[in-house]
This record gives structure tokens, C-alpha cells and sequence, in this order.
């Protein structure tokens, strides 16, 4: 549906510009962005400030189910490895059905955190036994239904998961609803692209779980029948010490090294985490043109580490965030933690901001990164508020607290840094995906 709207201010180009006129096509597309013009009558006027939609590059819906059920400790030790004990038995417990719902509820809460589109890094594939359902998409097409209620874009990311680890001829038991070949995950991709025709916000690439889940033939494998295909391909890398060992031992190279060496690496991939990666393989991802996904809300949960933003960034290469174990659902919150977690370890502030751009303005520096990231990571040449972008938009409350007292330039800032999402009246009002209103 085409959409006519006027936004008193609105983030445009990189800063806050005034008197935005903004027309949606029939697809779901920006054809005209116009700061300076005078609204016209028949133009929507939004009730504050608006603010592009960012994409969430990495969810894994199923784990809500598990979000604040994983606080407690009962041995001497606790980690990423007896979290992910855990968090499978939550995996082996659900239908089809119940990830429908779950899945349904979860976006919901990510439009409302200011995320309108989520890349959903998805290898629940199977009944609970581990057999195929009858209809082998049954999970994924669960995924796409719980979209399309929700009113969030979606991009499904099939994984590639054939073994427990890089010694390990196959799977564990606890992982059998997550089995995978090369053919399995082509299967699936083309399934939902098939079904994404009358549906223009559903996408679909591929993603490999990890360099210990899956071997080095069948990755290649992969590669060769995704040649021509633009479509992304998305990967976790480097998110603990411990694969980084593991994978030292087993190849002689560190995660990220190794990915830079094979030759593999280009503008598709996205490196999820990619938490420890030393400087020459910081310039490695950025020469091959490779983006990088962080989640520090969940990276702080799990105790995972700090990535070398100042250093991620310096080198150019793109960067987004998303909302992984749904431990945090807010775009804001990601943002937020981004800088926090570099404020703790090197005490000092703004860590992320540059001076010489955006006014020195930390959140204004994040948030431009992780809408052009956010949008590439979901399979998309253009995003935010420009003609050819998808016509999606937040309106933020500037009655709301946190952002009530700022000034009009500060508005960016005080949204990532000083709004809560407990509070009674939300930070975000509206939330537009594709040219429609959806909350």
C-alpha cells in the first residue's frame, strides 16, 4: 500500500533535518524523502520525531522460551557450555505450533524495541525426535507465519549444522532437531523464497552455524551452489576462547584467521560475534568486505567478552547488532551496551564516538552504522530513510521519559541512552514497516 507521510523532524542522511515529507510505493518502498517541505493535506503527520527502523541480524526465536530462566547457579561453575546444556533441552521441548506463538509474541516485542526487520538464524528443523516433519519447512514456514502476524520484514537464514564439534563425526543427541546438509538448506531457503513472492518482506539466505558445526568440504560445498546468488550468508565465529582453541588446535589457524585464509569471505558474509579477533584479522574481515553482527546484551550474558569495537570500526568494516538469546529486545539497549561494555573495560566514555562526525555523537555514530549494516546483513542494498529503502520508520514519543528534556539535536542520544522500556509511557510510538502502521 502507497503511504503519504510528514514528519516534523526526522533522521535523514546521517542528521536531524526538518519538515520531512515522506511516499511509500505500492511495494513497501521510499519513492521520495524530502526535507523543507511544507506538509501536504492529504500527508499523515506523524506525532514526533522519526527515526529509521534497524534491522535485528541475529535471532534465535525459540530461545525467548528461555530468556531469565538461566540466572541461577548451582555448581561452582557456570559458562557459555553449560548454558548451551540447557538451553537444548528448551530446544528438544518445542513444537511447531508453540515457536508459531512464541515466535509471534517476540516480534512483536522487537517492533516495539525498534527493530523492523530480524534475520532469524534458524536450525530448529526437526520433531522433537529428530525426524523430518512431514512437511520438512514446517519450523521454518512457522517462522514466516509468525511474521506476517507480527508485521515485521523478515529474512530466514536456513543453518548448515552436521556435527558436535570440529572432532566430532555427527551431531549429540540433544542436537538431532538441528541436522542439516548442504541440500537440506537449499531446500529450505528456496522454499521460503518461493513462498516470499506474494509476500515482498520475506527473504531468505543461509548461514553455517559455526566452523566446529560444520566441515570444511560441505562449506565449500555450499559456497559452489551459491555462486551467482546475492542472497546473505551469515556464520558464528570467534564468540568464545574456548572454539577459538579448539579451532586452533584443529586447523592451526584462529577462527577468523582461518575464514580470511580459505578464501571463502566476501561481501555476503556476516560474522556473528566475532568477539575475539586479533588486529591482523580485524584488517583481514575488512579487506574481504565481510560485515560483522554483535549482540552485547547476550554477549554480556553469557560472559562471552568485549570485541575490539574502536578497532571494528576504524577498519570500516559493517557492523550491526541483534537481539540472539532474546535476553534484550530493545534496538536502544544493544546500542547502549555496545559503548558500555567499552566504557567498563577501558574506563573511559564514548568510546565509539569520532569527533570529527555527527557532532562527536556516540549514538549518532552507532546507530548510522548499524542501519547501513543491519541492512546489508538482511539482504538489502539499500535501507533507512532514502528513496528505494524499504518504507519503514519509528516514531519516537518526545513526551516519553528520557527523552522529554532533550533538546531537539539531542534526541538520537537520549533515546539509546537515557530511555528505559519499563517505563509506562514507551520511547517508541509508532513503529511503520513496508508503508504500514503495524503498532
Amino acid at each position: 500500500m502507497t503511504a503519504l507521510l510528514w514528519a516534523e523532524h526526522a533522521w535523514v542522511g546521517g542528521r536531524w533535518r526538518e519538515a520531512v515529507l515522506l511516499e511509500s510505493d505500492a511495494g513497501g518502498h521510499w519513492i521520495a524523502v524530502q526535507p523543507d517541505t511544507p506538509p501536504p493535506p492529504a500527508a499523515t503527520r506523524l506525532p514526533g520525531p522519526v527515526l529509521p527502523g534497524l534491522v535485528d541480524a541475529h535471532s534465535h526465536a525459540f530461545q525467548r522460551a528461555f530468556a531469565g530462566l538461566a540466572e541461577r547457579r548451582s555448581g561452582e561453575h557456570d559458562d557459555f557450555w553449560s548454558w548451551r546444556d540447557r538451553m537444548y533441552g528448551v530446544a528438544l521441548a518445542i513444537t511447531a505450533d508453540e515457536l508459531r506463538e512464541l515466535a509471534t509474541s517476540l516480534y512483536r516485542e522487537l517492533l516495539a524495541g525498534g527493530y523492523t526487520h530480524v534475520c532469524e538464524f534458524h536450525y530448529l528443523h526437526h520433531a522433537p525426535d529428530g525426524r523430518r516433519h512431514d512437511d520438512a519447512a514446517a519450523m521454518s514456514l512457522a517462522l514466516v507465519d509468525a511474521a506476517r502476524a507480527a508485521g515485521i520484514g523478515l529474512t530466514l537464514l536456513p543453518v548448515l549444522y552436521e556435527r558436535a564439534g570440529f572432532a566430532a563425526p555427527a551431531l549429540r543427541p540433544d542436537q538431532r532437531r538441528f541436522a542439516s546438509d548442504v541440500a537440506f538448506v537449499l531446500e529450505l531457503r528456496d522454499r521460503v523464497r518461493q513462498v516470499g513472492r506474494a509476500a515482498p518482506r520475506l527473504h531468505a539466505g543461509v548461514a553455517i552455524h559455526s566452523l566446529r558445526a560444520a566441515a570444511e568440504p560441505s562449506m565449500r560445498a555450499l559456497l559452489e551452489r551459491l555462486a551467482g546468488d546475492d542472497g546473505p550468508i551469515h556464520i558464528h565465529v570467534a564468540e568464545q576462547t574456548g572454539e577459538v582453541d579448539d579451532c586452533l588446535a584443529a586447523t592451526g589457524a584462529r577462527p577468523i584467521e582461518w575464514l580470511a585464509r580459505s578464501g571463502l569471505l566476501d561481501r555476503r558474509w556476516q560474522l556473528v560475534h566475532a568477539t575475539h579477533a586479533e588486529p591482523r584479522e580485524i584488517d583481514a574481515v575488512a579487506a574481504s568486505g565481510a560485515g560483522i553482527v554483535v549482540c552485547p546484551t547476550t554477549e554480556a550474558n553469557l560472559g562471552d567478552g568485549v570485541p575490539d569495537l574502536p578497532r571494528w570500526l576504524a577498519a570500516g568494516v559493517p557492523l550491526a547488532i541483534g537481539s540472539d538469546s532474546q535476553v534484550g529486545r530493545s534496538a536502544a539497549e544493544e546500542l547502549r551496551w555496545l559503548d558500555y561494555a567499552q566504557r567498563l573495560v577501558r574506563r573511559n566514555r564514548n568510546v565509539a564516538a569520532d569527533p570529527a562526525r555527527f557532532e562527536g555523537s556516540t549514538a549518532a555514530r552507532l546507530f548510522e552504522a548499524c542501519l547501513a549494516g543491519g541492512g546489508a546483513a538482511a539482504g538489502f542494498t539499500r535501507w533507512g530513510l532514502e528513496p528505494g529503502a524499504p518504507a519503514d520508520l519509528l516514531v519516537l514519543d518526545a513526551n516519553a521519559p528520557g527523552i522529554d528534556r532533550a533538546p531537539p539535536a539531542h534526541r538520537l542520544d537520549a533515546w539509546v541512552f537515557a530511555t528505559d522500556a519499563a517505563n509506562t509511557t514507551p520511547a517508541i510510538a509508532q513503529t511503520w514497516v513496508a508503508g504500514r502502521r503495524v503498532r
